[in-house]
């Protein structure tokens, strides 16, 4: 009974202070009014972009779920200084918004190179398979051959567009693999990743399907110890063993890639200093490999030796916006995914936010009326946002409402992964644990060496040309026949044969982001606050 008495009055104190924390103007229902109005008109005067798409600028999420989208738009604000709920990051902005179905066609969560092959490809295939159909087997190469499939990036190379790819993953991983490989394994990284038995029927690894299946104009990644042979010391990390060369085949990829672009200006890049010379202007062919495998997070990337995804991404485009065809572009936010399977809520969130800000500069660089923006994620993660925390708390911090077990827990937790940690038959007591560190690991219910991936829908944001084909709840494989179709790339070529499609001006869906403010920041009515604790104190004494 005592417990139940407890519990009681902390749920009601911290409805009262929970209240007290609101800004004056928001108890007012004007204020909500007028605000909806504003948005309501600014979706009144949308006016249907039905242009072609010069260029398609695609940027991709991985692992970037519901929650992490909306736990990073809630951190973005609080680095700003602000309470972060009504943030609006750059995401927020796209007019066109849609849910995707990510299943694969024999599981029902699935991983980033079956959604990749999906969504880049148009065929949605089997887990850990990438640029072929679902009769391709995962690991099995004679099932690999005559079961390829293309690439939106090789539609718009074979229109004659210039293209690219940006990671912070290694360049081989799955999402950007997808764009230009056909492996049965996602893990072929290099021909020492590959059984004997497959390279003996004939299949290639990523690596090497890098340099001939397709011409792409731009590389930048990671990546560097998959494109050099065997023990061949990395140039930042010449002592470290496991950065050497991997290559069983004696082969220098990077040398040959050189090669391959006689009489071009092609510059090939591994640190900061050597990027930032190069001039986009003057520049046909750039391979920048930042790390032996993938990149650094964010929170611990070095800015003197690597570029941020800022950086790569505008660079990537002033090279590529030189083609008076267009151009297709991949920006992939890969080390999301990386930071979630390790249950690092800090991590991803940070990668979040460094994603979204590259998302501002691609729009700062291109044109609405001719360029088809996208932001997707592939699949998510078991992430969740739970707790009742107040308005303004740290996104990082710990529920004000504990357990049954009367202990703290976080806002942010995983639903498997390996924060789960029981001692003594119970969980560990967080009270003076600091949950707000870049090295903390979430809580998990359910103890897995990795978090794996989750399989609900996830969003797809567009703006620009055709932007409104990605509105409605669709099959993952179903957005590159809408970018083809909005760009009159591959094979379904209707939007721009017989009349010239009309030309509409694109209009630009911005909401103010002026009422954000930190914590407390508004003025608070003293009498809200003391109606508040009274109208707590008379409920709890009616609980007695």
């Amino acid at each position: 009974m005592e417990s139940t008495r407890v519990a009681a009055l902390w749920v009601f104190l911290l409805l009262a202070f929970g209240s007290s924390c609101a800004k004056v103007e928001e108890e007012n229902p004007e204020y909500w009014r007028s605000q909806a109005r504003k948005t309501l008109q600014s979706v009144l005067d949308r006016k249907l972009n039905t242009n072609v798409a010069k260029n398609i600028l695609f940027f991709l999420g991985d692992g970037m779920g519901i929650t992490t989208y909306t736990a990073a738009r809630i951190l973005k604000g609080q680095l700003q200084n602000q309470s972060g709920e009504d943030t609006v990051m750059t995401m927020d902005t796209f007019p066109n918004v849609g849910l995707l179905k990510t299943y694969s066609v024999d599981f029902q969560i699935a991983d980033s190179a079956a959604t990749a092959t999906a969504y880049l490809c148009g065929v949605k295939t089997n887990l850990n398979t990438l640029g072929v159909n679902a009769a391709a087997r995962n690991g099995i190469c004679k099932t690999q051959k005559g079961n390829e499939v293309t690439s939106i990036l090789k539609w718009a190379k074979d229109a004659g567009k210039s293209v690219g790819i940006v990671t912070t993953t290694r360049v081989q991983h799955a999402t950007p693999a997808a764009t230009y490989a056909h492996s049965a394994s996602r893990k072929w990284y290099s021909d020492a990743d590959m059984p004997a038995s497959a390279k003996k029927e004939g299949c290639t690894d990523i690596a090497s399907q890098l340099l001939n299946n397709t011409d792409i104009d731009v590389i930048i990644g990671g990546g560097r110890k998959y494109m050099t042979p065997r023990g061949t010391k990395d140039p930042e990390y010449p002592r470290d063993y496991k950065s050497r060369g991997k290559r069983q085949d004696g082969r220098n990829l990077i040398n040959e890639w050189q090669s391959m672009k006689m009489g071009k200006v092609a510059r090939y890049v591994w640190n900061k200093n050597d990027f930032d010379a190069v001039d986009p202007e003057t520049t046909d062919y750039l391979m920048a490999l930042f790390e032996p495998g993938d990149l650094r997070f964010e929170a611990d990337r070095n800015p003197n030796m690597d570029p941020s995804i800022i950086e790569t991404t505008e660079k990537a485009i002033r090279i590529l916006q030189k083609n008076p065809k267009g151009f297709f572009l991949l920006v992939e936010g890969g080390r999301i995914d990386q930071a979630h399977h390790a249950g690092r809520g800090y991590m991803a969130l940070h990668e979040t936010v460094a994603f979204d800000n590259a998302i501002a500069k691609g729009l700062e660089l291109t044109k609405e009326e001719e360029t088809l923006t996208i932001v997707m994620a592939d699949h998510s993660h078991p992430f969740t946002f739970n707790g009742y925390p107040f308005r303004g708390q740290s996104i990082l911090g710990k529920s004000p409402l504990w357990a049954m077990d009367f202990r703290p827990y976080t806002t942010l937790m995983y639903g498997n992964g390996p924060g789960h940690k029981v001692v003594n038959g119970t969980r560990p007591d967080i009270r003076d644990v600091d949950t707000k560190t870049k090295d903390y690991v979430q809580m998990a219910a359910v103890p897995t060496e990795s978090a794996t991936h989750s399989g609900e829908d996830v969003v797809v944001l567009a703006r620009g040309p055709m932007a409104h084909l990605f509105d409605g709840v669709q099959e993952q494989n179903y957005v590159a026949h809408a970018m083809g179709y909005a760009s009159c790339l591959g094979s379904d070529l209707r939007h721009c044969q017989g009349p010239d499609p009309p030309q509409t001006s694109a209009v630009h869906t911005t909401f103010s982001n002026d009422k954000n403010s930190a914590p407390g920041g508004g003025a608070l009515g003293s009498a809200a606050l003391l109606s508040s604790l009274l109208s707590a104190l008379l409920a709890y004494t009616v609980l007695m």
